[in-house]
C-alpha cells in the first residue's frame, strides 16, 4: 500500500489547504442538509461583499477560511434537534435556514408545523408545546455549543484567530437579538457580520432566486444584517459576475498569500483529526468513534506488519470512514428500535457519501475507496457496492473489523455494550463470512496487547 503524499521523486507534495477545506465543506453541506456547494456558494457570496467594503488580503483569507468551515460545529446540534422535534433534523436544519427566528410568528409556526410531523393531531400538539419550551430553556446554549466547536475546529486547523471569530459570531444580529452572546452592532466582528447575511442569501437565492433574497436583506437590514452591508448586497445589479458564477457553481478560489502549504504529515493529520470530530459530534452514541476505529485498525495494521506509510494511510482513512454519515438523519441513527427496510437503504447509503466526498479532496483521494468499503463482506453481502473476497481492498478489511468490534463494544440506542470478550466472540462466528481470517486474528492479538484504543 504506498504512501500517498509524495511524488515520484520522493520529494514531498504541496497541497492547496483551502482547497482541501473547500472540497471537504461538502460534507458540512450534508449536515445541515443544504444543497452541495451551499459553503463555497456561500463564500463565493462573502468574498464578493469583502470586495465591495474594501477589506484587505489578510482579511479576504480569514473570511474565505471561515465561510468554508463556518459549519464545522452544526453537527453537534444534530441530535438534539431530532430528538426535540421527533423529526429528520437535516430538513429541519433545511427549513431553519429560512426562518427570521426574531419574528415570534415564523419561529413558532414552524415548530408547530414541524414538531411531530408524523404523529397523530394530540400528539403533535404536545410534541410543539414541548418543543416549545425546550427551544426557550435550550437554544442559546445549543447555539453557544455549536459556535465555540465550530472556532475550535477552525483553531484546530491552524487558520487565523480572525477566522475562527467569524465562526463563533456567525450568528450575532445588528440589533442585539442574535445569538448566543447578544452582541451589538460594531461589537460585532466585521468579517462575522458579513458572513451572516452571506450564508443568509445564498440559501434565498439557490431556493428562491435574487429577488426573494434581495426581500429577505431588506426585511433583515438593521436587524440581522450591517445596513452598510445590506447596502451592498442590495446595490449589485442582476447583471453582477457573482450571480452568474453562482448559477455555473464557479467557486471562490483559494486566497495566493496561503495557497500552498507543504504536505507536511501532522497538518494532514490535524485535517482528518478534525473531520472525525465533527463526524462523531454528530450522535451521542458514536462520542470518539472514528478515533477509536482508527486507533484499532493501527493496531491490526502492526499486526499484520504494515509500514509506517500503510499505517499512516490507515489511520486516516479509520478516522473519515464514516465521514459520508454526516448526509443521514439522527432520526434514524439514534432510532431505539428496529430500522423499516427504507430507513436500512438510507443507511447503506452513507458509505456511497463517504467514497464521493474523499474522491473530491487530493491528499484523501487515494484512501476513498478502501474507507468506504468498510462494510463489505468477504460473502459479497455487504454494501454500498456488495464486492466479495480479493476484490475487497486490504485495508477495507481491516477497517471491517475495527469498525464492528467498536459498535459492539459501545452503548447503541438499541443495546448496552458488549464486553471484548463476547464481542469478538460474536465476530468470530462470522469469519470467512463478513470477516478475512487474517485483520480478525490480529485484532484479537492487539486487543490482547492493548485492550483499550489509543
Amino acid at each position: 500500500m504506498a504512501s500517498h503524499l509524495q511524488h515520484a521523486g520522493g520529494q514531498p507534495q504541496t497541497f492547496a489547504v483551502g482547497e482541501v477545506v473547500a472540497a471537504l465543506s461538502h460534507a458540512l453541506d450534508l449536515t445541515e442538509g443544504q444543497p452541495p456547494g451551499h459553503a463555497r456558494r456561500s463564500c463565493l457570496v462573502a468574498l464578493r461583499l469583502a470586495d465591495l467594503l474594501g477589506l484587505d488580503g489578510e482579511e479576504r483569507a480569514s473570511l474565505y477560511y471561515a465561510m468554508l468551515l463556518k459549519d464545522a460545529g452544526c453537527s453537534s446540534s444534530a441530535a438534539r434537534m431530532a430528538e426535540i422535534f421527533a423529526a429528520d433534523d437535516l430538513e429541519l436544519k433545511r427549513i431553519a435556514k429560512r426562518i427570521d427566528w426574531a419574528s415570534p410568528k415564523q419561529a413558532i409556526g414552524m415548530v408547530v408545523r414541524e414538531a411531530g410531523r408524523n404523529d397523530s393531531s394530540l400528539v403533535r400538539a404536545r410534541r410543539a408545546l414541548t418543543a416549545l419550551r425546550d427551544m426557550a430553556r435550550e437554544g442559546n446554549l445549543a447555539v453557544e455549543t455549536r459556535c465555540d466547536r465550530g472556532a475550535r475546529i477552525v483553531k484546530m486547523l491552524e487558520f487565523p484567530d480572525a477566522a475562527a471569530d467569524t465562526v463563533r459570531y456567525l450568528d450575532e444580529h445588528w440589533d442585539g437579538r442574535g445569538q448566543p452572546y447578544k452582541l451589538r452592532g460594531d461589537a460585532i466582528p466585521v468579517l462575522a457580520r458579513i458572513a451572516c447575511l452571506a450564508q443568509t442569501a445564498e440559501v434565498f437565492l439557490a431556493h428562491d432566486g435574487l429577488e426573494a433574497a434581495r426581500a429577505m436583506v431588506r426585511v433583515r437590514r438593521g436587524r440581522w444584517f450591517d445596513p452598510a452591508i445590506a447596502d451592498a448586497f442590495l446595490a449589485l445589479p442582476g447583471s453582477d459576475p457573482l450571480f452568474a458564477d453562482l448559477a455555473g457553481d464557479r467557486y471562490a478560489e483559494a486566497p495566493t498569500d496561503r495557497a500552498l502549504v507543504s504536505a507536511d504529515d501532522g497538518r494532514i493529520d490535524r485535517i482528518a483529526e478534525a473531520f472525525a470530530s465533527m463526524i462523531d459530534a454528530k450522535s451521542p452514541f458514536t462520542a470518539s468513534h472514528s478515533d477509536r476505529v482508527a486507533s484499532y485498525a493501527a493496531g491490526i495494521g502492526r499486526e499484520l506488519g504494515f509500514g509506517a506509510g500503510e499505517l499512516r494511510d490507515l489511520r486516516r482513512a479509520g478516522l473519515l470512514h464514516d465521514i459520508g454519515k454526516l448526509g443521514v438523519s439522527n432520526a434514524i441513527l439514534d432510532k431505539p428500535g428496529r430500522l423499516t427496510e427504507a430507513e436500512y437503504e438510507v443507511i447503506k447509503e452513507h458509505p456511497r457519501n463517504t467514497e464521493e466526498i474523499l474522491l473530491r479532496v487530493p491528499i484523501f483521494s487515494g484512501l476513498a475507496v478502501a474507507a468506504a468499503a468498510h462494510h463489505e463482506r468477504v460473502d459479497g453481502r455487504g454494501y454500498h457496492r456488495g464486492i466479495a473476497g480479493d476484490e475487497i481492498p486490504e485495508m477495507s478489511r481491516v477497517l471491517a473489523c475495527a469498525d464492528v468490534y467498536d459498535a459492539l463494544t459501545a452503548k447503541r440506542p438499541y443495546r448496552d455494550p458488549m464486553s471484548p470478550d463476547d464481542a469478538l466472540a460474536l465476530m468470530r462466528r462470522d469469519v470467512g463470512a463478513a470477516f478475512f481470517p487474517e485483520p480478525f486474528a490480529a485484532l484479537c492479538a492487539s486487543i490482547d496487547a492493548q485492550p483499550l484504543a489509543a
